[in-house]
């Protein structure tokens, strides 16, 4: 990923990590934008890192384009989708911001119970596995746009 840092474009960032954000047009300003994306999160106010995560599509959802929709699989169960619209409602309700998951090509049925699970937790601690996600979904998708 080191030889990408300065070919990073606010448009493509914006593409890596969901959409335009003033996170994105920070880390555009950086030399390894995705080297150090997560220190620039861990910089922001909380609320420019909701902003970041709230910029990626709800996992299910259901006109998905790009690699969100290549990342998510053609998962089509109705049951599975439904299930998922009330789990983001659900997520977005108790922490006020959206769910994030590296997917990593997984089913979206194998994504329920990691959904499930993850509400249990605090709203530190989702707040936190977000931005992680959030870098780790960033990097997978520059690591395959080579």
């Amino acid at each position: 990923m080191h030889d990408l840092p300065r070919e990073l474009s606010i448009e493509k960032l914006a593409e890596l990590f969901g959409g335009r954000s003033r996170f994105v047009e920070r880390l555009a300003e950086r030399a390894d934008p995705l080297g150090e994306a997560r220190d620039v999160l861990g910089e922001l106010p909380e609320a420019e890192q909701v902003e970041a995560l709230n910029a990626h599509p709800p996992i299910g959802a259901g006109r998905l384009t790009g690699r969100s929709a290549a990342e998510q699989g053609s998962d089509d169960d109705p049951a599975v989708l439904a299930r998922l619209a009330e789990l983001n409602e659900a997520y977005e309700e108790r922490f006020g911001f959206r769910f994030l998951v590296f997917v990593n090509r997984r089913p979206r049925r194998e994504i329920v119970p990691v959904f499930e699970e993850r509400l249990a937790r605090t709203r530190e601690e989702e707040l936190e596995t977000g931005l992680d996600q959030l870098v780790a979904i960033a990097r997978d998708r520059a690591s395959t746009a080579r």
